[in-house]
């Protein structure tokens, strides 16, 4: 059996079910991959993660070529753009607006891209899938979930976010956070991407809201093992909407203050309270994976940048979402998770 075969089944689901695929289309996957640069400077395990998605996508790229024969498939392959939320070269949003469906298998989101953002208004359905792994395709994994179920629970959520003005949220861990949901409309990431247009994430599985800009107040917490490579807790301190100060998190929080870059008014962008998300997929678990940890079922998540391709008015190169265990959420004062 060649590498990755058993993956033959679940991506073969993936177009026919979540994607519903119909003959004729046109079916691109967009792939980030490493450059010479980052052979020198990633560390070996960030560079091997890198490449073995890499892989992966190209063999689900092949098999699906074989399984779908009536249908036109194109590989669109780019340099890592390093952080997520930053734009891809012209060419490659470019090449993406010649198909009908794409399949983001990359490292670094491109879902709070204006190149994103060009294909769903051109009608593509896409669905993203930054820092996927083999695992989520497992008979038991989210891909796996009963994507029916997930829907409905989903909008049910996406309704109360809404129909809500003011939120708290508060952990064990020492998160207690608050904003205005006042005139923002939550969405649902349902992961059934069936109509034209359409846009969201694979494996799927959570609702979400932009908070109203300047209002996030209080500290997010954010335990060891709840962030990739967080090996000590990392808290944000928001203040008027916005990150004021990272405390601990070791290189991680390192990394976020040097990208935060206080002090500069013109990264403040990068800072801005970003999106809300409650999670609704049962068979999410892992929690170091921001993309499958972020539609654990019972968790919510907090983003901070780029909020403008999601119904805010903050435009940023960042988008990066911050998952809490054990949540207690509260809606207008009553207590909803």
């Amino acid at each position: 059996m060649s590498r990755f075969e058993e993956l033959r089944p679940a991506a073969v689901n993936m177009l026919s079910s979540n994607l519903n695929l119909q003959p004729g289309e046109r079916v691109g996957f967009v792939v980030d991959v490493a450059s010479p640069v980052d052979w020198v400077q990633y560390p070996y395990a960030r560079l091997e993660a890198v490449v073995q998605r890499s892989l992966m996508a190209k063999r689900i790229f092949e098999m699906m070529v074989e399984e779908f024969p009536d249908n036109r498939f194109g590989l669109i392959c780019y340099p890592l753009t390093g952080q997520s939320g930053k734009e891809p070269p012209d060419e490659t949003a470019q090449q993406m607006l010649n198909y009908d469906v794409l399949v983001m298998m990359n490292t670094y989101s491109l879902s709070h891209t204006n190149a994103r953002e060009h294909a769903s208004r051109q009608g593509i359905r896409v669905a993203s899938m930054p820092g996927v792994d083999a695992a989520m395709f497992a008979p038991d994994g989210p891909m796996a979930a009963d994507y029916q179920t997930i829907a409905r629970e989903t909008r049910e959520w996406a309704e109360m976010l809404t129909q809500t003005c003011q939120v708290r949220i508060a952990t064990p861990f020492g998160t207690d956070l608050s904003f205005s949901l006042a005139g923002r409309n939550g969405d649902a990431d349902t992961g059934l991407l069936h109509h034209k247009g359409e846009f969201g994430n694979l494996p799927g599985g959570e609702a979400f809201i932009a908070p109203l800009e300047g209002t996030a107040v209080g500290k997010l917490v954010v335990p060891a093992g709840w962030h990739p490579d967080l090996k000590e807790t990392m808290t944000f301190v928001f203040e008027n909407g916005y990150v004021g100060e990272v405390i601990g998190g070791g290189e991680v929080g390192d990394y976020y203050r040097e990208l935060f870059a206080f002090g500069d008014e013109a990264k403040k962008h990068r800072r801005n309270c970003a999106e809300l998300g409650i999670g609704t997929n049962p068979n999410a678990r892992r929690p170091d994976n921001v993309l499958e940890a972020e539609k654990i079922r019972g968790t919510v998540h907090v983003a901070v940048g780029d909020n403008a391709h999601m119904g805010g008015m903050n435009e940023s190169d960042l988008h990066e979402d911050f998952v809490l265990t054990q949540p207690s959420v509260w809606m207008d004062g009553k207590k909803v998770l």
